[in-house]
């Protein structure tokens, strides 16, 4: 007797449907929350490099010679982890590697590339920022950098990259099928 099993892996089609992507709607709608965090990300770097005064001034500037992570880790940092984050506060190399940070996330996610490292850099940073600040001020545990955290990890999970932005293409790069962490 045969079987009709097919061992052969699921097309990558088949991997981005589910109850999440079906519809349409649900694509734009995960696509404008990737493109809307990608801004948050984005926003926060330039803001810090070039002093626009949203919550940076112009004197202090990361190109006027502001360090980025002053402020919050030598300033707002509290908590059990409190020592911690104002040893890294205005560190040179503490400052690249956010400021990196905030724009690789930014960009991967605006454009829908590199997903899975841009959720995963991304939820990084925030659980690091929500770790700063213990307990938050609202709730016992849980706050927006810990929902911000989840819900980029979602959005790998769900391809979001593949509607309104270039993860279908990225996808199918030579380099991103050789390691797929890329993806």
């Amino acid at each position: 007797m045969s079987s009709s099993r097919n061992d052969s892996p699921p097309s990558p089609s088949a991997a981005r449907s589910g109850p999440l992507t079906d519809f349409p709607a649900a694509r734009i709608v995960w696509a404008l929350t990737r493109i809307s965090i990608g801004w948050v990300f984005l926003w926060a770097f330039l803001d810090k490099t070039f002093g626009l005064g949203h919550e940076t001034p112009a004197a202090g500037a990361w190109l006027e010679g502001g360090h980025p992570t002053e402020g919050f880790l030598s300033k707002a940092a509290r908590g059990p982890l409190q020592g911690f984050y104002n040893g890294l506060a205005g560190h040179a190399v503490i400052d690249w590697l956010f400021m990196l940070g905030l724009l690789g996330i930014g960009a991967a996610l605006i454009l829908g590339i590199a997903m899975r490292v841009a959720a995963g850099a991304g939820a990084l940073m925030l659980v690091m920022m929500w770790g700063a600040a213990l307990p938050p001020e609202n709730n016992i545990f849980m706050d927006d950098h810990l929902v911000y955290a989840l819900v980029l990890v979602g959005l790998a999970l769900v391809h979001a990259g593949d509607t309104l932005g270039l993860g279908a293409w990225w996808s199918r790069l030579g380099l991103v099928r050789k390691f797929p962490f890329l993806r």
